[in-house]
C-alpha cells in the first residue's frame, strides 16, 4: 500500500509513524511546500521519499491531506482530478463543512472520506511528530454515506488499527461542537497570552511569577497562526457565536468582582466546577 502524506507536519508525520508501526510494509510518500520540512521528514523516517503532488497522487492508494484547512480547499479538487480509480483521499482538517461542500461538487466525491482526528499539540512541523499522538484519541468521520464503501472501510480500518475511536456526525454538527470545545479554547489562549505580553513588559517577571496554572492555560497560544487563522475564518459563524457566549460569562464574572459579590462569585465558580463531572465521565468511557 502506498500512502501519500501531503503536509508532513505534526499530524501528517504522527499519522505516518503510527501506521508504519502497524503496517511495516506500507510505503510512505511525502509532499510538502517546504524543502526543509521534506528533508527533516526523510531524516526522521516519517516518509520514504519526497515527491511532487502530481507524481505522488499517481502512485497512491491513499492520499492524506494534512495541511492547513485553506490549503486543503485548494488541493482537494486537484487531488480528486488526478486520483487513480480505486484510490482514496482523506483530509485531517479541523473544519469540515466547507471542505465537504467542495467535495460534493466533484464527480469523484465517493473516493473522498472527510475526517478529523481529535489530537494535536501546540507544536508544529515534522520535528514535532511522534507516534503516540493519535492512538487512544477520537476520530470524527463526516458524511460517511457519501463515501464509496471500500474507501470508507480503508480509512476506518487504518485509524481503528492505530487505536483511534471512531465517531460519526454531519459536517455542520462537527463545526458547531468544535467551535466550543476546541476553537474557543485556542482563541482564549491567544487573547490571554497577548494580554499578559501587552500589560506585563517585564519578561523576567513573567518567567519568575508564572505558575503551572498559567503555563497550562496559555500553552495553546504557542499554536501556529498559519494553521489557526484559516480555521477561525472557515468556521467564523460558529466561532463568533461561541465567543459571544463566552464574553457574556466574562462580563458577568467581571461585574461580580467589581461589586465585591463574593457569594455570587463563589456560586459562579461552583457552577463551572461541574465541568469536572463531564470530563471525568469522558475519561471513564
Amino acid at each position: 500500500m502506498v500512502i501519500t502524506i501531503v503536509g508532513v507536519g505534526l499530524l501528517g508525520g504522527s499519522l505516518a509513524l503510527a501506521i508504519r508501526e502497524k503496517y511495516p510494509k506500507a510505503q510512505f510518500v511525502g509532499v510538502d511546500a517546504s524543502p526543509v520540512h521534506g528533508k527533516l521528514a526523510l531524516a526522521k523516517g516519517l516518509v520514504d521519499e519526497m515527491q511532487s503532488l502530481d507524481a505522488a497522487v499517481a502512485v497512491s492508494d491513499l492520499v492524506v491531506l494534512a495541511t492547513p484547512v485553506n490549503t486543503i480547499l485548494e488541493l482537494l479538487p486537484q487531488v480528486l482530478d488526478q486520483l487513480p480509480e480505486g484510490a482514496t483521499v482523506t483530509d485531517l482538517g479541523s473544519t469540515k463543512e466547507l471542505i465537504c461542500q467542495l467535495a460534493d461538487d466533484h464527480p469523484k466525491r465517493a473516493q473522498f472520506v472527510a475526517i478529523h482526528p481529535m489530537a494535536g499539540t501546540e507544536n508544529s512541523g515534522p520535528g514535532a511528530a511522534f507516534r503516540e499522538l493519535l492512538p487512544g484519541k477520537n476520530l470524527i468521520i463526516c458524511d460517511r454515506e457519501k463515501s464509496e464503501p471500500n474507501s470508507l472501510k480503508l480509512v476506518e480500518a487504518l485509524f481503528s488499527d492505530i487505536g483511534m475511536k471512531l465517531f460519526y456526525m454531519s459536517p455542520q454538527e462537527h463545526d458547531l461542537h468544535l467551535a466550543y470545545v476546541s476553537h474557543l479554547s485556542h482563541i482564549s489562549a491567544f487573547a490571554l497570552g497577548l494580554t499578559v505580553l501587552e500589560k506585563e513588559k517585564d519578561e523576567q517577571a513573567i518567567f519568575d511569577m508564572a505558575s503551572t496554572g498559567f503555563s497550562s492555560t496559555v500553552r495553546l497560544a504557542k499554536s501556529s497562526p498559519q494553521m489557526w487563522a484559516p480555521i477561525f475564518d472557515q468556521n467564523r459563524q460558529n466561532v463568533s457565536q461561541a465567543l459571544a457566549d463566552y464574553i457574556v460569562f466574562l462580563q458577568q464574572f467581571k461585574e461580580l468582582i467589581d461589586e465585591q459579590n463574593v457569594t455570587d462569585s463563589f456560586e459562579f465558580m461552583a457552577r463551572a466546577n461541574q465541568i469536572r463531572r463531564v470530563l471525568e465521565g469522558i475519561d471513564k468511557k
